[in-house]
């Protein structure tokens, strides 16, 4: 049987929910160990018990976050010949699939990115093209290096019951890669709201927010939402980056999508189409977005997100 190595970065005191998919897309590729940054906290090892985990590894360097990911892939790669893996799992995003890359030249090893799917054999089943298609592809090499996109997958624990063994990797010492420090750091403020990608409702705006978020902030604090944008509202500077759904930002997969004066165009649409119920709101009638919307309003937003809110408010007593 093959043996699968799951990448989870300092997740701090509980695993997220893109953490839970990588573990079980990587049972069905063979048996399941950890590598590990950051303290393992108990309810952690518990988690990863619970989910089929027989042994976490660790680095022997508690530095690693303090470096940008050149010491990450290296202590992968270590953790890759202490394992005997011969596929590794990583997040999608843009710091997996740059570890994930450098991981690849340090093992000669193929490196797949947005994948959705994994079979037993090693077959990875890949969304492109901003989600029109999805493909097949299958590393020649002994070695895979998979980077999985969220919420493809329903989060499901082993049954098994244990705390996994640790197993401290050496970090091999690279002058160049530890050249580069992140020299200071900054609380991110909390809104309160959930995080992104794990949200069950999402209310996102767009360009036809015209730089005023208030009234999709509204309709997501009266949900308990979180709040997305398209790709034209956070270069415009309306919201932050973090913001983005999209092809070039955060997939989504919640119960319910609120799309807020966004077109529907295919840089948004490969972000989102997964969501179960897409309810959308635009003026114009001839929108892309209500293609794909289970439910559309022609109208301004600016009048229909408050309505939506004072109603939901109103219901909440």
């Amino acid at each position: 049987m093959a043996n699968a190595l799951v990448f989870i970065d300092n997740p701090g005191a509980a695993l997220k929910k893109s953490s839970l998919e990588l573990l079980t897309i990587a049972r069905s590729v063979g048996e399941t160990a950890v590598a590990f940054t950051g303290e393992l906290h108990d309810d952690v090892a518990a988690t990863l018990g619970a989910y089929g985990v027989a042994t976490v590894y660790q680095p022997s360097a508690e530095d690693l976050d303090n470096y940008l990911v050149g010491p990450k892939a290296a202590y992968l790669a270590a953790a890759v010949h202490a394992s005997g893996a011969t596929a590794v799992l990583l997040d999608n995003s843009p710091e997996g699939k740059e570890i994930a890359g450098r991981l690849g030249i340090k093992l000669n090893a193929g490196v797949i990115t947005d994948v959705v799917g994994v079979e037993a054999d090693g077959t990875a089943h890949k969304s492109v093209l901003a989600g029109s298609y999805n493909t097949t592809a299958k590393a020649t090499t002994s070695v895979t290096v998979l980077s999985v996109k969220a919420n493809n997958v329903e989060p499901a624990p082993a049954g098994a019951v244990g705390t996994p063994s640790t197993v401290t990797v050496d970090v091999p010492a690279d002058a160049l890669a530890n050249s580069a420090r992140i020299a200071s750091r900054s609380e991110k403020p909390v809104s309160g709201r959930p995080d992104l990608s794990e949200a069950r409702i999402v209310v996102a705006g767009g360009r036809g927010v015209d730089g005023d978020f208030g009234p999709v902030e509204e309709l997501a604090d009266a949900l308990g939402a979180a709040v997305g944008a398209s790709r034209a509202a956070t270069d415009a500077g309306w919201i932050g980056h973090d913001a983005q759904v999209g092809q070039t930002g955060v997939t989504v997969s919640p119960q319910l999508y609120i799309s807020a004066g966004i077109s529907g165009a295919i840089q948004q649409k490969a972000g989102m189409q997964t969501s179960k119920v897409i309810v959308a709101i635009n003026k114009d009638a001839e929108s892309p977005v209500f293609e794909i919307a289970d439910y559309g309003i022609i109208g301004d937003l600016f009048k229909v997100l408050p309505q939506a809110a004072a109603e939901i408010k109103k219901r909440k007593g």
